[in-house]
């Protein structure tokens, strides 16, 4: 008998992480819908597997949807770390990961939908933008760029400003997205005690390539 070598469990584990992705891919797509209950068996076949790898996966559609939304998290907080890794004032750190995460919702709808539809978790959450930009703001007031009494209140605010300029641009297709989020940067940069002229010319500045953003073709 020929011994086996270690490429069929690599197999196995490449297989598995295929269709794993293909779930959290498909709920993604579900979430971006706003299709919270459907039965799993549509998933699975949104997802092309067969329903007994669901559960070799996820105990129920609830813990894949936690996945799902964990994970587009995840993406978006990756790439706004690749695209702010040379930046050293926060103050400028936060405006271009705003500025970036604007433009998200045309780059990448699907993304952007499955992050809106978990908006009233998003400025808890220790995934994505509210982290970061709650870690922006705070070093930004110890720079002395930014007088917020309570950084707390302030993440409400850029929350919400996030979630409804997101919401904006998808109901609103023809707005100019790089616009509308530039314009919504500078008014949170001048709330947060930058001057009126240094906030503009921050957000008129030059943003990196989207090079390593996934990108989404799907109708917005």
């Amino acid at each position: 008998m020929t011994a086996q070598t270690g490429s069929e469990p690599n197999r196995l584990e490449r297989r598995k992480a295929r269709t794993r992705a293909a779930l959290v891919s498909a709920a993604q797509a579900l979430l971006a819908e706003g299709k919270l209950n459907v039965p799993i068996l549509e998933i699975t076949q949104a997802a092309d597997v067969g329903m007994g790898s669901f559960y070799n996966h996820f105990h129920s559609r609830e813990e894949l949807y936690q996945a799902a939304i964990e994970e587009a998290l995840d993406q978006h907080g990756a790439l706004l770390d690749v695209l702010c890794e040379d930046m050293d004032d926060p103050a400028q750190v936060f405006a271009q990961s705003f500025r970036l995460t604007g433009r998200l919702h045309r780059l990448n709808p699907t993304l952007s939908k499955v992050l809106l539809n978990d908006g009233l978790n998003l400025a808890r959450s220790s995934r994505g933008l509210a982290p970061r930009a709650r870690r922006d703001i705070e070093a930004a007031v110890r720079a002395g760029r930014f007088h917020v009494g309570d950084p707390e209140l302030a993440m409400t605010i850029v929350t919400g400003a996030a979630l409804c300029l997101g919401q904006l641009l998808h109901d609103r297709p023809e707005r100019d997205d790089a616009e509308a989020a530039d314009q919504v940067t500078e008014d949170l940069l001048r709330m947060f005690g930058l001057p009126a002229d240094e906030a503009r010319e921050i957000c008129a500045r030059p943003l990196p390539i989207f090079a390593a953003a996934p990108r989404d073709d799907s109708a917005a």
